[in-house]
């Protein structure tokens, strides 16, 4: 250590060895020690900083590709095709209206009794009992039977932000059991009627429609001659053949306009509403599931053609009886992968397979992945969502526990206790179309009367009645400039630079450069590596060594003692012995005296490098 501090470029270290008095040495101890910390604060602070990442924003402007526009009615079938396998389901369902709120058929009445609920039972209110749950208590009343039962297991409470019907300390839920444990329940209560009974229509809902081919569903569904009235994109006219028809569990048939599954992206090289998508949109209202849905209208989703259009959790509302005008903005967004974040490239990395047969996306993930556990643990496969491989809809003829099931698999996911939220991450690539909603009366009332007969007069080969406006519903989907915005990350910094602050750092607090750094390295790591070696090497000698002398049938020898160093107590300096001291040496004990042997006189003779005389020579020797 003493040797390097002479010797290194770094003039701290220096300073310490040379240095005289120990005032002076420990000053100069504490400088080069808090010089070494900052050089690794900074050091540090520049590694963190190297693995961040900036954000540039670059906007283009040029002819865009037209998004893909998936359009469906928020009524998914007709409710006069569907009521031979609702009729059972909506029967049930007054009944359970006229019991607790006292009408029925739209006319008001008192309350009835249960006692007076003249019926031999119903299998929708065996599997799933509708109650009444007086508030701060755990009794409840059997709204099918009138009989209280006492409330065992968890109680989940779903608030509402509709005003309450009757007693202010009514709450009305309805009571999930395990099949195959019946004091294993669960309650599910909702401070609005409106909202318990709605949700326990669409249990039975779903068990009915999973029981339904899909073929028999499409029909039930609405046509793209049903839905569209009339189209224009670009200033062009368009028609159902622009349209690819899509089957949404939730929302029946539904329509997407430039779906590119033909090959072909439409695209557009103006922006404003006329240069856009314009329908006029049929919807029917009469026809609606009173139960079901309890708003009128349209949803639309505008997305990518590789993307799934998830309808249910990001789609916007369309009204009815008025002009609504999307406006976008489009927006490329590209995220740096591992190290710099937690995204993915493909989704080829995650562990969950892939459901929806579309591009990868944090939704598609976490859908796949609870519809996995849902049918990994309960047997089936939830409605909703797409089957895997082998799966079929649950249903509570073929799967009798699947309700209380999926509640209590929701709940944990809602929690994150399933672990999808651990497993999916964000993609790296992504296109994002930025909306903005104006909606306006339409028709006006000046136009509304002739507007209405050619519109009737355009559907009178199917229709034969005249239309009313709250039955029809004009969007418009548009650019509104063709600014392109494309944002992406890059590293802040790069390895030289990088590598320029940790220059910066070393010779600013310790005048140290690259040469300082490979001293270090050579003194403290290999030179050290080698000592380290070399003193193994010297033991594993002296052992095998020992070991021969050691052998069997051969007594130690003199010459091998003679052969043998010995240290010397005297020179225990590291500077070179002297004369003198080399006068002082010991003799080793019990040896003879060191002997000079005798030359070899025979290495004496000179010998020519020459087998002949050069020519030169001989004339030099003759003169």
């Amino acid at each position: 250590m003493r040797w390097y501090c002479l010797n290194t470029n770094t003039h701290g270290c220096r300073r310490i060895v040379v240095s005289r008095g120990r005032l002076r040495r420990l000053l100069w101890i504490l400088l080069t020690l808090s010089a070494v910390g900052l050089i690794l604060w900074q050091c540090a602070e520049l590694l963190m900083n190297y693995y961040s990442a900036s954000v540039s924003v670059t906007v283009q402007f040029q002819k865009l590709p037209f998004p893909a526009v998936t359009i469906c009615n928020i009524n998914p079938y007709k409710y006069s095709a569907m009521k031979e396998y609702l009729s059972e389901l909506d029967k049930e369902t007054k009944k359970a209206l006229e019991t607790f709120y006292g009408f029925s058929e739209g006319k008001s009445k008192v309350r009835r009794s249960v006692d007076d609920w003249n019926s031999t039972g119903s299998d929708f209110f065996q599997q799933i009992p509708l109650l009444k749950v007086e508030d701060f208590s755990r009794t409840a009343t059997d709204l099918h039977s009138g009989q209280k039962r006492k409330i065992e297991g968890s109680v989940f409470h779903k608030d509402s932000s509709i005003v309450n019907s009757g007693d202010s300390n009514d709450i009305i839920g309805f009571q999930l059991c395990d099949a195959n444990n019946s004091s294993e329940c669960a309650l599910y209560t909702f401070s609005s009627g409106v909202n318990a009974i709605q949700e326990w229509y669409k249990l039975h809902y779903m068990n009915i429609m999973a029981q339904i081919p899909l073929e028999t569903k499409e029909k039930l569904s609405y046509s793209a001659d049903d839905l569209l009235l009339t189209c224009f994109f670009d200033g062009l006219s368009c028609d159902k053949r622009h349209f690819t028809r899509f089957h949404h569990p939730l929302h029946g048939n539904c329509y997407t306009f430039n779906s590119g599954e033909n090959g072909t992206i439409l695209s557009t090289s103006t922006g404003g509403s006329e240069y856009g998508l314009q329908v006029v949109l049929y919807i029917d209202e009469a026809d609606y599931n009173p139960f079901l849905v309890t708003s009128t209208g349209a949803k639309i989703i505008v997305h990518d053609q590789n993307e799934y259009p998830f309808i249910e959790d990001i789609g916007t509302e369309i009204e009815t009886a008025a002009a609504t005008s999307i406006g976008m903005h489009f927006t490329r967004s590209r995220k740096l992968s591992k190290p710099y974040s937690d995204c993915t490239e493909t989704g080829a990395d995650i562990p969950v397979e892939n459901l929806y047969n579309k591009s990868y996306s944090l939704q598609i993930c976490l859908h796949s992945c609870f519809q996995k556990a849902m049918v990994d643990s309960c047997g089936c496969a939830q409605y909703a969502q797409p089957l895997p491989v082998g799966a079929e809809y649950c249903n509570y003829k073929k799967n009798p526990n699947w309700m209380y099931c999926y509640y209590r698999l929701h709940e944990k996911f809602v929690k994150e206790q399933l672990g999808c939220q651990q497993i999916c991450k964000d993609a790296c690539s992504f296109k994002e179309w930025a909306l903005t909603t104006s909606i306006a009366q339409w028709p006006s009332t000046v136009s509304e009367d002739w507007m209405l007969r050619v519109l009737s007069w355009d559907k009178g080969q199917k229709l034969n009645k005249k239309l009313n406006k709250t039955d029809l519903a004009n969007l418009m989907v548009f650019y509104k400039d063709l600014n392109e915005r494309f944002i992406s990350e890059n590293p802040a910094n790069t390895l030289v630079i990088l590598l320029s602050n940790f220059g910066g750092q070393l010779g600013l607090w310790m005048s140290c450069s690259v040469v300082c750094v490979i001293e270090i390295v050579e003194v403290f790591f290999i030179d050290s590596l080698s000592i380290v070696m070399r003193r193994q090497w010297q033991k594993a000698k002296k052992w095998w060594n020992n070991r021969k002398r050691a052998g069997p049938g051969k007594p130690p020898q003199a010459s091998d003692v003679e052969r043998q160093g010995h240290d010397n107590p005297v020179c225990i300096d590291e500077d070179l012995p002297t004369f003198n001291t080399a006068l002082r040496l010991p003799l080793p004990q019990d040896s003879p005296l060191p002997r000079t042997p005798p030359p070899n006189y025979s290495t004496l003779r000179l010998e020519t490098a020459f087998t002949e005389q050069l020519p030169d020579t001989l004339e030099l020797s003759r003169h």
